[in-house]
């Protein structure tokens, strides 16, 4: 269990491996939307995890389907959106498998108001999942809404948003352009907590790194 003031206070871990989490979550792909909630309210981690993994299965499988199945997509969302406005959703590992697809990939072709709004909120997992939301639209070549929740996130107190963000702004170097990532950095590296701008510049030469760091 971890500890008063840990991440994820609370949490009972049961020793699942995630691999195998996966295996039953596929198995149970059709559990009714109540046995979902089910699980997302106890208090054992692994059981949220096997309904998060459950979610986005079904949500990668309405995404396939031809016609796309966009009421089953909707009400996955929702419902996702739900659990985690609940704090259901409350552990990095639990949002970085699930907001990606469930919100990011919900939004892709919608209004995006919903991911600035859960970054003002003040619960932690709301913040990380609208930042690790946009990797759906990085993947399709979009980095507008990763920098302009970057931008609102740059003085967030918490390391675990510090990672998200730098995370995300390295994912648009690498998937877009360099050029994309360093514009960026050029205008806000000097405000950037250094664990983020860390994240961020991973993958920039030895000389770009240098120039960054140096701007602290």
């Amino acid at each position: 269990m971890t500890g008063k003031g840990e991440y994820g206070e609370g949490d009972v871990f049961i020793g699942v491996r995630v691999p195998d989490n996966r295996i039953v979550a596929k198995r149970y792909i059709t559990l009714p939307f109540v046995e979902i909630d089910r699980l997302l309210n106890s208090s054992i981690h692994e059981h949220r995890q096997a309904a998060i993994f459950i979610l986005v299965y079904r949500f990668l499988g309405a995404s396939k389907t031809s016609p796309r199945d966009d009421n089953l997509r909707s009400e996955l969302s929702t419902f996702y959106i739900n659990a985690l406005k609940r704090g259901r959703v409350n552990n990095w590992d639990l949002v970085d498998a699930s907001a990606e697809h469930l919100l990011g990939g919900y939004l892709e072709d919608r209004p995006r108001q919903l991911l600035f709004d859960l970054a003002s909120s003040n619960q932690l997992w709301e913040r990380r999942a609208a930042m690790i939301a946009t990797f759906a639209f990085i993947k399709r070549k979009d980095g507008s809404t990763t920098f302009e929740l970057a931008k609102k996130l740059l003085n967030d107190s918490e390391p675990l948003m510090h990672k998200a963000v730098g995370w995300m702004l390295r994912e648009t170097g690498k998937r877009i352009s360099q050029k994309v990532l360093t514009s960026f950095l050029d205008q806000h590296a000097a405000q950037m907590p250094r664990i983020m701008l860390s994240y961020a510049i991973e993958h920039l030469s030895i000389k770009q790194r240098t120039h960054y760091r140096n701007l602290k």
